[in-house]
């Protein structure tokens, strides 16, 4: 006769469900990740943040999911213009959503050429929300060598720049690379947003004004994530 195959052991066993249990864990907390916003109560004015990378948006969906604005990527750089901003800008308004413009800050380039590049992009009008510069690429990134003091100089060039366009002061999308390379949330008196997943960032060292809380939201409103926004109260 031959040999009773041995079933396995109590301690394999054990290990095969503790591995079982952690990959249920993990796909329990990606889920919960992916789809959470910040609790109302907490946040009572929450939007999004979108681009051409979103690809189409249902604005009347994320309106209904919470969304009271949205912010939407305009131009980057003095000539980079997102596609998408038009059509954006239109379905946002007819979905009762506060809208506002975000320029992408290139530290290579002068700030004339890149202001030049927002007004034609975003339209003079007072019914927009204060417009946002992002700031993430740092002068390491660039061809020729740029002296710290220049990106200083260029990027409150451009803010004045962007601010007589649009006739209020601009929100900094301060990203944390750029604030640990480029220091300005202390040198620049601006409202601030910052960005962290679900943990309240604290790497501006002073209060902000918006909160991108999860950087990919999961939701009805798109097939590719969102980047869901909340106001400090």
């Amino acid at each position: 006769m031959g040999r009773k195959r041995k079933g396995l052991g109590w301690g394999a066993r054990a290990l095969a469900g503790l591995a079982l249990a952690a990959l249920i864990g993990a796909a329990w907390l990606w889920w919960h990740v992916t789809h959470w916003t910040p609790a109302d109560a907490d946040y009572p004015d929450q939007g999004v943040l979108v681009s051409e990378a979103t690809g189409p948006v249902r604005f009347r969906t994320a309106a209904a999911l919470g969304a009271e604005f949205a912010y939407l990527e305009a131009s980057d750089g003095a000539a980079g213009k997102d596609t998408r901003f038009a059509r954006n800008l239109v379905e946002a308004r007819e979905a009762g959503l506060q809208v506002g413009a975000v320029h992408r800050f290139d530290p290579c380039v002068m700030a004339d050429r890149q202001s030049a590049n927002f007004v034609t992009m975003v339209p003079r009008s007072s019914a927009m929300l204060p417009p946002a510069i992002a700031l993430e690429r740092t002068v390491d990134g660039c061809e020729d060598t740029v002296p710290d003091a220049a990106v200083a100089s260029e990027l409150m060039t451009l803010i004045n720049q962007v601010e007589m366009h649009a006739g209020k002061p601009v929100i900094l999308l301060l990203g944390e690379g750029f604030e640990a390379r480029h220091p300005v949330a202390a040198r620049i008196e601006r409202n601030l947003w910052v960005s962290g997943t679900w943990a309240e960032p604290d790497y501006a060292g002073r209060p902000w004004l918006l909160w991108t809380a999860n950087e990919a939201l999961t939701s009805e409103a798109s097939e590719a994530p969102l980047h869901w926004v909340v106001a400090r109260p």
